[in-house]
């Protein structure tokens, strides 16, 4: 698997997400919800929420990549912030 660039934060990368569906996953088990109304005007789900989360996500750090480099640590506060907003009016 020469051809991959597996590195250790590629690895946390995807342990996070894996994470993330469990625990989700077992959310949903443990305490089933009722979709509810946001600003978008649609029914969302803790799991809509968690989507929407990490594609907004993947393009907030391509747009950082191409128009401030490769200082991601402020862009993952970025994230987080867009995140939480997600979270609680989407």
């Amino acid at each position: 698997m020469a051809w991959m660039a597996w590195t250790w934060p590629t690895a946390i990368f995807f342990m996070v997400i894996a994470s993330l569906l469990i625990i989700f996953t077992v959310l949903a088990i443990k305490f089933p919800e009722t979709p509810r109304m946001g600003i978008l005007r649609i029914e969302t789900t803790r799991g809509d929420r968690l989507f929407i989360t990490l594609l907004g996500s993947a393009f907030i750090n391509i747009a950082w990549l191409g128009l401030v480099g490769t200082n991601q640590p402020y862009a993952m506060i970025v994230c987080l912030i867009y995140a939480a907003a997600v979270f609680r009016w989407v």
